[in-house]
């Protein structure tokens, strides 16, 4: 059997295979209630033979949405719909994570098909928050988080997960990546704070590793917890893939089970060398200096290219993010490209194509 159809232990939970749906963003919710939309969109891709499916990024506060259309778990209302998502989702032998956003001061955005500007208040937007009161961009600045707000960021992600475990999700992951609040503290570049949450790396990774803290104080011990960090900047005087590995060191200490590797969105004038595989790298260091699980993400298309990653010991699995789109049964032709035999919902027997 090919390694990407090995299975993987993470605590008490077993991945069938190697293959992990990334969280991507669909704008398609109306005050944080998830839709039909959201239960055909992720029911499909476990229909297709995913391992594990984690959710966008959902919103542990309404001022931590990146646009209005975003899911959310600020209130117990959020739950009953995502309760039916992850019933479907595990029907389907495939597990179902969440991954917990606050989006700083890229919230009060409209959604890309609707331009992705600043939203004014008579626009439907609200006042949106960063560690320093400095724009992305030149949009009008963010107000900078007081001690109070600070708190309020870390008491509003334990209170999420709380919903999560009643929701039944078997993974979280905190989202401290692309330039939403969580990255936003880790980089230099945004955080110019002169107190105890900014100049030097403690710091900076402070309000992180209070958030871990929190949710792990909700989150039962043999359930898996995933951070997703952005490795890079991709901009000079940034946060970069040394401190990465300093603080992943850190987040296993403290228990963090898995680290989605990804890169960059902090600031506008980042400069990325985008090609296939191009943050495979940053897992690979990752996992070799810290020995925790990884995950690579990035331009990952063929199975071929998710094999020789997994062989090779860079990552310990797959996420597949706009592949996924184009094709939610990627799991059962990549099966076929390598030559193993997975089990096909009875429903599609009929189609499958024995290597």
């Amino acid at each position: 059997m090919s390694k990407l159809f090995e299975t993987l232990q993470i605590k008490s939970v077993t991945l069938k295979n190697r293959i992990v749906v990334s969280p991507m963003c669909q704008y398609s919710a109306v005050d944080g209630f998830a839709n039909d939309w959201h239960l055909v969109h992720l029911g499909s891709r476990a229909v297709g033979g995913v391992a594990l499916i984690i959710q966008e990024a959902t919103a542990v506060s309404p001022e931590g949405r990146i646009t209005p259309d975003d899911l959310g778990l600020w209130k117990d209302e959020h739950k009953e719909k995502l309760k039916s998502i992850t019933a479907f989702i595990h029907s389907q032998n495939c597990l179902f994570g969440v991954q917990l956003a606050h989006a700083g001061r890229k919230a009060s955005h409209s959604s890309p098909w609707k331009g992705s500007k600043l939203l004014k208040a008579n626009e439907g937007g609200w006042q949106n928050v960063a560690p320093s009161a400095i724009a992305f961009g030149d949009e009008t600045p963010p107000a900078a988080l007081t001690k109070e707000g600070i708190q309020k960021v870390i008491d509003d992600f334990k209170k999420a997960t709380s919903r999560a475990l009643e929701v039944g999700y078997d993974v979280i992951e905190i989202h401290a990546a692309h330039g939403y609040l969580l990255h936003e503290f880790l980089s230099p570049l945004v955080n110019k704070r002169e107190d105890e949450y900014g100049g030097s790396f403690e710091n900076r990774t402070r309000l992180l590793l209070q958030v871990v803290d929190g949710v792990k104080q909700v989150w039962p011990q043999d359930k898996p917890l995933f951070v997703r960090i952005s490795a890079s900047d991709w901009a000079e005087g940034g946060w970069d893939i040394d401190e990465s590995v300093q603080l992943v060191k850190t987040l296993k200490q403290k228990g963090v089970d898995v680290i989605d590797c990804s890169s960059g969105g902090a600031v506008k004038h980042q400069k990325i060398s985008i090609g296939p595989g191009y943050q495979v790298p940053f897992a690979e260091r990752i996992k070799k200096e810290t020995q925790i699980t990884t995950g690579a993400v990035g331009l990952i298309t063929t199975p071929e290219q998710a094999e020789e990653i997994l062989t090779s010991g860079k990552a310990d699995f797959i996420l597949l993010a706009r592949e996924s789109l184009r094709n939610p049964y990627f799991p059962m032709h990549a099966a076929s490209v390598l030559k193993d035999d997975i089990k096909w919902p009875v429903q599609y027997e009929r189609a499958k194509l024995h290597p």
